[in-house]
């Protein structure tokens, strides 16, 4: 399974760090031209590799952290999604009447035609996120939801292998609207910094 971040703002840049504490190749990718995000990628770690968003796109899974205005660009991006995962990280800061009514999440998948979606990494911010996930026993809690059950199972094994601990919320109209931002409306798992023990 291949990985990219797509967005190297403090949201992706602390999904690098999760990346690279546990020695796992990701490509980071944003507008700005690999050169540019090479020296900060490198910084980061020895398994996180900068590439140009062609490149970084041809990775099986996905991890959007772009602004939320800009999720339709990256979708232009490819001619067609089907294999991919979307993982969407981002938080929607604009009216629900934006986004149709419908959970930011699944008004993202419109724009991802073919791809398997699944909102997660988004809640917390992103101090929390780069900072190592196991504390005291417990594992830092990431909540998942996806309308495509078969597409949660890879992205909770790889919440588990960066060493948080998945817990699935359901479909995104259902427990999915927790992690949802709705306009300045916030979802009311969003910054609950939870544990979970080992079992």
């Amino acid at each position: 399974m291949s990985y990219a971040i797509i967005g190297f703002g403090k949201i992706g840049q602390a999904l690098a760090h999760a990346f690279a504490r546990k020695n796992i190749d990701v490509s980071v990718a944003s507008r700005r031209p690999a050169e540019t995000l090479a020296p900060q990628a490198r910084a980061i770690g020895p398994t996180v590799v900068a590439k140009s968003l062609r490149d970084a796109l041809e990775a099986d899974t996905i991890i959007l952290a772009v602004p939320f205005g800009e999720h339709r660009e990256v979708a232009k991006a490819l001619p067609s999604w089907e294999g991919k995962t979307v993982i969407d990280a981002m938080n929607a800061l604009v009216p629900l009447e934006e986004l149709d009514g419908l959970p930011s999440s699944a008004f993202v998948a419109k724009a991802f035609t073919g791809a398997k979606l699944v909102k997660a990494f988004n809640h917390l911010i992103a101090a929390t996120l780069a900072a190592d996930p196991i504390v005291e026993g417990g594992h830092r809690v990431v909540f998942l939801s996806s309308d495509d059950e078969d597409a949660t199972a890879p992205v909770a094994a790889l919440a588990k292998q960066l060493g948080f601990a998945p817990v699935k919320l359901g479909k995104l109209n259902e427990g999915g609207w927790l992690v949802h931002a709705r306009g300045r409306v916030w979802g009311q798992l969003i910054f609950q910094d939870l544990f979970k023990k080992e079992q």
